[in-house]
């Protein structure tokens, strides 16, 4: 019995060891990039007590699984340079071994936030038409982190991506993140070493989703509390479910009340309907409401291709040219540009129909956008825009199709509790060496500014003791845009004149204070690259410039000069005197504000003086001044503080 015993036990173990997987996490594909200038963890997992060989470069490096399976090599500092070949082996499963092709040695970068990262080059595609039509950088490569949360704490491993350390090519980089893009291809041309770019970033998402728990569990008891709620894995489920199935029924029923077959066709008559202008319309109902315009197509271009530019839509659309559809947007924040094909336009008169499927607040055009048809090989161009278009009008008759109650919602969004995205795919991510931190985020959290500072300062202490190094952080400041459309409710668009109390102000002057106390951290300012109607705003490419001077700054050369700063401010009568860092354009300057003991602001005027150092001048006609502000609007589009290379001053409030 003990000799078949011991026989048993070795086939047992035989097998076992036939089956041993040496694995590594899913940052380790070939075309990947190592970091430059520090050491370099290869990890992963075996069997335990296996002996695993890490080879590079000629050299080998040979460490014992631990008990749990784990292990960990750290390859010592390396010049930039590549291609290369790691190879890793497990010396018990013989000819088991991994090989990693067309390794670069360069400079890693984390791009993390929320929607403004994950805007895309096809998104920002008509502002920068000759230059990603000529992306072709294999030394910047691309990886994009698949979404996931994670409720009961951290894990191992991300999942598997779409997008592996791919070149930056036009067609790789179509539905990658634009900033990330741009970064990469502007340190490749700054530094010619390798670029590897990983994007980690979800639209919408709160900055407390990317904070650990032990961060928040002393001062945000009731955010952990809020988070135990949702660690049931079965509520979660029947909430998705229940979510998913209202939704599928609402548009079930809504497709049945409304005359979805008749509205679209040319021949259709809609004589009867109701006339609006886009400018000042609104539908405040739930369900569809149909739009439809008579446009004449003249012989010199009819039946050629072209392009519908059609603004940007709340919420949803379907939208249709000649009984066709041409289009469909599932929500409210991508620009309408759909493509009309070959023969659809004809001679005389086309329709172009508009189904509106409004869930809440209020369907609306946003007037500011483009609405046109473009015709010509320019056509995807919005800078400069295409020669040859023809205008809509903002006339269109308007129909309601079927209004509906409000549909049911469970959707829990998980990827907007507590701690959930540090735990599913920002822990995983470390130790892999980086150079720097992009973090790019805030909108979500305007609601409550309040406590924005001390979690900023949390998620890069708890990121950093991931990393156990100081990361230096990039933070992109909110750029300028009118808060108020957010909403399914609009109010009118008017250039704010008068103080207001603006919590995006409230969120930049959080991000800036925050800056300025971390030594190993910078802030890019964009308040002059935003669109006052449209959150996700199209220069990426410039934001990504100063992102990169940021770290041109913190990594490279401490001398480079980034957006004004007040050193200090000084009354002198009726005047209050602003030392800045660094001289500033010259000439009258708006949005300075002062308070005195009542706290009630006033606007003042403001001029630069001239001589060293530079000096901004407030005439004050406040009694005692005790604080002072600037730019303090959600869009302050009249700021205009610059830097002699033109980079913009951040809002600031001061107490004297």
């Amino acid at each position: 019995m003990k000799h078949k015993l011991l026989i048993l036990c070795m086939v047992v173990g035989c097998l076992l060891t036939a089956d041993a997987k040496i694995t590594l996490p899913q940052l380790f594909q070939s075309g990947m990039v190592l970091q430059r200038g520090k050491p370099v963890p290869i990890w992963g997992k075996a069997n335990a007590g296996e002996q695993v060989v890490v080879s590079w470069q000629k050299k080998q490096y040979t460490v014992t699984a631990d008990a749990s399976g784990r292990w960990r090599v750290d390859l010592p500092k390396m010049k930039a340079g590549g291609p290369y070949t790691l190879e890793v082996k497990s010396e018990g499963v013989e000819g088991e071994k991994l090989v990693f092709e067309d390794v670069m040695v360069g400079d890693v970068w984390l791009l993390s936030g929320q929607s403004n990262i994950d805007v895309t080059i096809e998104r920002v595609y008509p502002q920068y038409v000759d230059e990603i039509e000529h992306f072709n950088l294999p030394q910047v490569r691309l990886f994009r982190v698949q979404n996931e949360t994670n409720t009961h704490g951290v894990q191992e491993d991300i999942r598997r991506t779409a997008i592996n350390w791919k070149p930056l090519t036009k067609q790789n980089a179509w539905l990658f993140s634009a900033v990330g893009s741009f970064l990469g291809k502007r340190m490749w041309e700054k530094n010619k070493v390798a670029q590897g770019i990983i994007v980690n970033s979800w639209g919408g998402t709160p900055i407390e989703a990317w904070i650990s728990a032990d961060s928040l569990m002393r001062d945000y008891p009731m955010l952990i509390k809020k988070l135990a709620f949702y660690q049931n894995d079965q509520y979660i489920r029947a909430q998705a479910q229940a979510n998913n199935e209202a939704n599928r029924r609402w548009s079930e029923l809504l497709d049945k009340v409304d005359g979805v077959q008749g509205y679209p066709l040319s021949t259709y008559k809609d004589d009867d309907w109701q006339t609006i202008d886009q400018n000042n319309w609104m539908w405040r109902g739930t369900g569809s409401v149909w739009l439809r315009q008579h446009i004449i197509i003249d012989k010199e271009h009819a039946g050629k291709p072209a392009r519908l530019l059609l603004g940007t839509l709340f919420d949803q659309d379907i939208t249709y040219l000649n009984g066709k559809q041409i289009g469909h947007t599932g929500y409210q924040y991508p620009p309408r540009r759909y493509d009309i094909p070959e023969g659809l336009l004809r001679e005389g008169d086309n329709v172009i129909a508009v189904r509106f499927i409004n869930k809440y607040g209020a369907a609306h055009f946003i007037p500011e956008k483009p609405y046109l048809i473009a015709f010509g090989d320019d056509r995807f161009s919005q800078n400069p825009m295409p020669q040859d278009v023809i205008p809509l009008s903002s006339q269109w008759k308007m129909h309601v199709g079927a209004e509906m109650p409000n549909c049911p919602s469970g959707d829990v969004s998980m990827q907007n509790q507590p701690t959930t995205l540090y735990n599913a795919v920002l822990y995983p991510l470390a130790p892999y060496a980086i150079n720097g931190v992009v973090w790019y985020q805030g909108e979500s959290n305007t609601g409550n500014p309040a406590p924005y500072a001390d979690y900023l300062k949390k998620l890069m202490g708890c990121w950093r003791d991931r990393w156990q190094e100081q990361l230096p952080f990039c933070i992109v400041q909110l750029a300028n845009y009118d808060g108020r459309q957010q909403t399914g409710n609009p109010r009118p668009i008017v250039t704010e004149t008068n103080p207001v109390n603006s919590n995006w102000a409230r969120l930049r002057e959080a991000q800036r204070l925050t800056a300025k106390n971390d030594a190993r951290a910078e802030l890019a300012v964009i308040n002059d690259l935003g669109e006052t109607v449209d959150i996700h705003p199209l220069r990426k490419k410039e934001v990504a410039e100063r992102i990169g001077l940021c770290f041109d700054r913190l990594i490279y050369n401490n001398k480079v000069k980034l957006s004004p700063e007040v050193l200090s401010a000084e009354v002198q009568g009726d005047k209050v005197l602003l030392t800045l860092d660094q001289p500033v354009q010259a000439g009258q300057l708006s949005d300075f504000e002062i308070a005195g003991a009542d706290g009630r602001f006033v606007n003042v005027d403001a001029e630069v003086e001239s001589g060293k150092p530079a000096v901004i001048v407030l005439r004050s006609t406040v009694t005692s001044p005790k604080k002072v502000r600037y730019a303090w609007k959600d869009n302050p589009i009249r700021a205009n503080v610059r830097s002699l290379s033109g980079l913009p001053m951040s809002s600031f409030e001061m107490i004297f």
